[in-house]
């Protein structure tokens, strides 16, 4: 199975376009095309050309930039949906799919009518698809490719041995255009010029070498389900069965290596109502023992009616979590009871509204710290600033003073001060390559002043508007 327009026809599909359409991908500094529609390849354009000499043929072009990674999730649902088919699928480069139909094409009738099953629910899904069969894998590539309809393996191309395109040139140049051409040549020749993986291929398409398939291996389903011969409804019985469904949950994260961030647990009762609790993680766990006692304020506002009679317990989104080594040379434990803390209270008001600060990489003071979800960052160790910064920041504040120094008196907040002694100064300017209305006025020259209050203030003056401000204050 090859989709020879996957990228555009994904997108096409969610949001359709009449008319010339591209996919643009960044290639060596230029935009070059990464995929088209057929209205584009009748006006001339083919992938690999440059944007600008595309919109040069062709001016109405729409495009919008490719992503290939959005590509190959695509493809993966589509090997899941061929599973239909057979159980043996496996990928086919980055736009194929490849099918082990032996002993499956009579179940739907034949092999001919299977393809036109394939081909007709690809069609009204909106997907070109080109389909080859043949008796091994190169040839099947070969017919997808070349002669959707043919049979005959020795009349197709050489460049349907899946070859590079300078060995298909070399070829064509010593007149072996066509496989039939090639299998009559003297091997060892062709061994000695283009080296073994031309016979490779060539073996492989005649069935002379195998090829299998590799299907890809199914994600692990962590899931576990428990039914009760009578119903339950005490808290107390709810919570026991919540931990019998943790144990084998956790152990098989456990042997994946994986820990979970968020749980789902469904109740079924006997009038076939169902409830879901579920659970987000601060942090990837697997622990059974810290785990339970998180559930214990969602379960304990489940209305159990006239008994539970099964319950389901399944993590939904999982992070890896490697095993790690304890003794006396182990790195040191994660901070677990903050992040149960946070779980705690994020069950109650969210986990993203829980945040911490985080050193960003600025001198600008505005721009020295970011703002993020703890649940979803890593805590910093601290900022790396080469000049002490104030513990409580805020936005500027004019006093009175003149001069580049420090004024010896000043008034701030409806108080006076008087200055004791003064540190600075720490020039600051402003980061050209971004816009910040704050700094459009110029470099600052920041001060730390000890007051005969007691008060310490960050203080700022500007030579280019000569004036004094507090932005911030230290403990």
């Amino acid at each position: 199975m090859w989709f020879p327009r996957l990228a555009s026809d994904r997108v096409l599909r969610a949001r359709p376009i009449e008319g010339p359409f591209a996919l643009t991908l960044k290639q060596q500094n230029t935009d070059r095309i990464y995929c088209l529609n057929m209205a584009a390849e009748r006006l001339g354009l083919h992938r690999a050309m440059s944007c600008a000499d595309a919109r040069a043929f062709c001016p109405d072009l729409i495009s919008q930039p490719a992503r290939p990674d959005l590509d190959q999730r695509f493809l993966g649902a589509l090997r899941r949906w061929a599973t239909r088919y057979c159980p043996w699928v496996g990928y086919e480069g980055a736009d194929g799919l490849v099918l082990d139909v032996t002993g499956a094409a009579h179940l739907f009738g034949g092999a001919g009518t299977m393809l036109r099953d394939m081909r007709a629910r690809m069609a009204r899904a909106g997907l070109t698809l080109r389909l080859g069969m043949g008796a091994t894998r190169g040839a099947a590539w070969a017919f997808a490719h070349f002669d959707e309809h043919g049979t005959d393996l020795n009349a197709l191309p050489v460049a349907a041995l899946r070859l590079d395109a300078g060995t298909v040139t070399a070829l064509q140049r010593l007149g072996l255009r066509s496989i039939g051409d090639l299998s009559a040549a003297a091997r060892a020749p062709l061994a000695r010029r283009f080296g073994p993986e031309l016979l490779l291929r060539l073996d492989q398409a005649l069935g002379q070498v195998g090829e299998a398939i590799s299907p890809e291996v199914e994600p692990p389903h962590y899931g576990i389900a428990l039914s009760f011969p009578d119903p339950i409804g005490l808290f107390e019985d709810v919570m026991a069965a919540t931990a019998r469904l943790l144990d084998p949950l956790c152990d098989k994260l456990k042997a994946y290596e994986t820990g979970a961030r968020e749980l789902t647990l469904t109740l079924r009762r006997v009038d076939q109502g169902s409830q879901q609790v579920t659970l987000r993680l601060a942090a990837a766990m697997r622990d059974p023992a810290r785990i339970l006692p998180l559930f214990a304020r969602g379960l304990g506002e489940v209305d159990a009616g006239f008994g539970i009679d099964r319950m389901r317990l399944e993590a939904t989104v999982v992070e890896r979590l490697p095993v790690q080594q304890t003794g006396a040379m182990a790195t040191p434990a994660s901070p677990d009871r903050l992040n149960d803390l946070i779980t705690r209270i994020g069950t109650r008001i969210g986990l993203e509204n829980i945040q911490r600060f985080l050193p960003a990489d600025s001198h600008i003071p505005e721009r020295s710290f970011l703002i993020a979800p703890a649940a979803y960052s890593t805590p910093e160790s601290g900022w790396s600033s080469p000049r002490p910064r104030p513990l409580r920041l805020f936005a500027p504040e004019p006093i009175t003073g003149t001069g580049p120094q420090p004024p010896k008196q000043f008034r701030w907040r409806r108080m006076a001060f008087t200055l004791a002694r003064a540190t600075g100064p720490e020039r600051i300017t402003p980061e050209w390559w971004l816009e910040d209305d704050a700094w459009r006025s110029g470099l600052r020259d920041y001060w730390k002043v000890d007051t005969r209050e007691g008060r310490r203030l960050w203080l700022f003056y500007t030579p280019q508007n000569p004036g004094w401000f507090v932005q911030g204050a230290f403990a």
